[in-house]
């Protein structure tokens, strides 16, 4: 007489895994999940591309030194190596138009314009701290959407926990039994819902706090070079 087989390892691995924990969840578990992996996809392709934008501009900060050592303007600006997304070169060639175009105004006497009639000195501080905010605009792009999603991600995850849970009670409610493999899957589609909210919470922290300080150490350099470049026009540039 041959006896039972009894269940196989992998039998019992499937109705516990999350292919099963999905095909047996609702339409909230459902969108739950999906929420989650959109969040982690997102935060995962900002901290990426990011990470990859700051360390191709750090770099450049050392070119600031070859800049001021120049007897020109046009050849402080050739010495940046990187045209496009340079927030140094783009400052810099930046803070020029706005002494030329400042002086192309006054050239014309009948049509001056409203600009004209601040001093320059104002004017030229005014534009290159608009030009500053954009900059920094650029660099914090996607850091709102890391913190929203650092601080809610273990909320949704925890929103998954008690709604598995009460699928748990319900199933105790509906059978009459509270055994093992009545409550199993319900609880292990809560604690998956926990995991996932957290997986997705940490690397968004981490990133956002990583890129957090990699653009103040850049913005510290960026806001030193403005401060010169305003000191060098307004007492030296004659555009």
């Amino acid at each position: 007489m041959n006896p039972t087989n009894p269940p196989t390892d992998t039998t019992a691995a499937s109705e516990f895994g999350l292919a099963h924990l999905w095909l047996q969840g609702d339409t909230v578990t459902h969108l739950v999940a999906i929420l989650l992996l959109l969040m982690s996809i997102g935060s995962w392709y900002i901290i990426v591309i990011r990470f990859m934008a700051l360390y191709q501009i750090k770099p450049l900060i050392k070119e600031i030194t070859k800049f001021w050592k120049t007897t020109s303007w046009q050849d402080g600006l050739n010495t940046f190596s990187t045209k496009d997304n340079n927030p140094f070169h783009q400052m810099a060639a930046r803070a020029h138009a706005i002494l030329q175009e400042r002086q192309l105004g006054g050239n014309n006497p009948q049509q001056l314009p409203l600009s004209n009639h601040i001093q320059e000195e104002d004017w030229l501080s005014s534009n290159l701290k608009a030009e500053l905010d954009d900059i920094i605009g650029n660099l914090q792009k996607g850091l709102a959407f890391l913190a929203s999603t650092g601080a809610t991600a273990p909320f949704i995850g925890l929103f998954g926990t008690v709604w598995g849970i009460y699928h748990a009670l319900m199933t105790i409610g509906s059978s009459g039994s509270a055994s093992i493999d009545q409550v199993a899957g319900p609880i292990g589609e809560a604690l998956v819902m926990t995991g996932m909210g957290l997986v997705v919470a940490i690397p968004a922290v981490l990133g956002y706090n990583a890129l957090t300080k990699m653009n103040k150490d850049l913005l510290l350099s960026l806001r030193r070079f403005t401060d010169d470049l305003y000191t060098y026009l307004t007492q030296n540039e004659k555009p």
